[in-house]
């Protein structure tokens, strides 16, 4: 099931959409409801500069905003503990998984943005009422160093990382699983393992890749990027979501190549609501009306080298990173199955292969 260029914006990943009408407009143009207040913006999102720099768009078109930044889990947990005094008005950047949660714990306002006619909505919360909206979708894949490692000499799937000797030592495993691309690395693993009456819907089989991916691998370095490390040459191969591949190479003087394992890789679909309980609703709509804009998006996009799935977006897409996603399908995954055993395969790791 590989994508068709002119269908990426509809493909599984995330949108933010333009049409624009009403307060949207006003936004947009820089007259957002600055006198309202700061709205505070929870977000897995805000790294390497994106956080600088919604925040000085947002200054521009009149929304004053503060960025609070978390892994996707840790955003998750944070926004449930507060949903009876909420502190946030707007949550970006989560992924579908995330979003299902947070809506099982009431912790979202539903909101129909002025864009979503460009959506194609199943992406979207699949609710009729809905409570998440799509802005932006990410491949995450199995990067390699291609200084060092040529494309046929790295593996075609992850599992060949700890169950084929040349590469073992060589990849870097994680040591946390608050977040978003370690779980959805986790989940596309697992999901091939599927036994409903296994351990958490999972196969002995699936649980010893687990193992020996834990086993195999070199710790990660806190604070040490995995592009720094191809540079000094301490591993090969890691875990990277796609639109942060450019920057990373650029940062380090490093070439990367991705590999594309035929079953697919995981997409994370990152998404954008408003928090429940919020005390500037409106505010916080015309931000996301604004936010996803199809021109916010495709600066965002030019900048940070990212897929939206906004039509109007994608024309201001650099053809590079069009072109780097079309290599890849999509893995088929029951997001509903995994959103139903998330925790309890977070907790077994934790407690049973991270030591």
């Amino acid at each position: 099931m590989r994508k068709p260029l002119g269908a990426i914006a509809l493909s599984i990943a995330a949108a933010v959409l333009l049409t624009s009408c009403g307060q949207g407009d006003t936004a947009a143009e820089g007259e957002g409801s600055a006198e309202a207040g700061t709205l505070v913006v929870y977000t897995n999102s805000n790294s390497e500069g994106r956080g600088e720099w919604l925040q000085a768009e947002a200054a521009e078109a009149g929304f004053d905003i503060e960025i609070v930044g978390a892994g996707g889990a840790d955003a998750t947990n944070k926004l449930i503990a507060e949903k009876n005094n909420p502190i946030a008005d707007v949550v970006f950047g989560l992924n579908n998984v995330y979003y299902e949660q947070l809506k099982k714990e009431d912790v979202l306002e539903p909101y129909t943005p002025e864009w979503s006619g460009e959506v194609d909505e199943s992406l979207a919360d699949p609710a009729d009422e809905k409570a998440y909206w799509p802005l932006v979708q990410q491949a995450i894949v199995l990067a390699y160093n291609a200084d060092t490692v040529s494309a046929d000499e790295a593996p075609k799937d992850w599992p060949e990382l700890w169950t084929e000797d040349e590469y073992k030592d060589r990849y870097e495993r994680v040591t946390g699983m608050g977040g978003a691309t370690t779980q959805l690395v986790m989940a596309g693993i697992l999901s091939r393992y599927r036994e409903d009456s296994g351990e958490l819907g999972v196969s002995e089989e699936g649980w010893s890749q687990i193992e020996q991916y834990f086993s195999n691998g070199v710790p990660a370095v806190k604070d040490l990027d995995l592009f720094a490390r191809f540079a000094e040459g301490e591993v090969d191969f890691g875990q990277m979501p796609s639109s942060s591949i450019p920057g990373r190479e650029e940062a380090y003087g490093v070439t990367s190549g991705a590999v594309a394992p035929e079953i697919g890789v995981p997409y994370a679909i990152e998404q954008v609501a408003v928090v429940k309980g919020t005390d500037q609703q409106e505010q916080a709509q015309e931000f996301i009306d604004w936010f996803g804009s199809a021109e916010v998006q495709g600066e965002w996009a030019q900048e940070f080298d990212s897929l939206p799935v906004n039509e109007g977006a994608l024309e201001q897409t650099k053809p590079e990173v069009i072109e780097f996603d079309e290599q890849f399908t999509h893995q088929d995954i029951d997001w509903t199955f995994v959103e139903e055993n998330l925790a309890g395969w977070v907790e077994k790791i934790e407690l049973e292969y991270m030591q």
